[in-house]
């Protein structure tokens, strides 16, 4: 999965904190309480972040409503399996990885390790 871009990744947050159905007008408005952006620019990366199949559409009257596909964690895990991937050793990869861990990270992957293991042996 391809990190999303400055804009992308400003639009999926928006999708991501609201957890709803948007229209492009909703994201724009939002987004130029902070910053000024052309609602074409939206149209156009919203539309992009549907083809690649981050949102979904639904036609509501005259506009579309999106909705994020997935979670921020699981877009977040996503880069993180294809940061295992692009290692030629996983197993030296993510102890590189835990080793940037701190101390509140390293307990909550410890109890998401309990919760695998034991979903597994069910």
């Amino acid at each position: 999965m391809r990190r999303l871009g400055e804009l992308e990744a400003e639009i999926m947050d928006r999708f991501w904190r609201w957890n709803r159905p948007a229209t492009v007008r909703e994201v724009v408005n939002d987004i130029n309480l902070h910053r000024d952006v052309a609602y074409t620019t939206v149209t156009t990366v919203t539309s992009i972040l549907f083809n690649k199949g981050h949102l979904t559409r639904a036609r509501d009257g005259r506009v579309w409503r999106y909705k994020a596909v997935a979670t921020r964690e699981a877009y977040s895990a996503a880069l993180m399996e294809d940061g295992l991937e692009a290692s030629e050793d996983r197993p030296a990869a993510l102890v590189q990885f835990v080793e940037n861990l701190d101390a509140d990270e390293i307990t909550a992957l410890r109890k998401a390790l309990r919760d695998v293991g034991r979903r597994a042996k069910e």
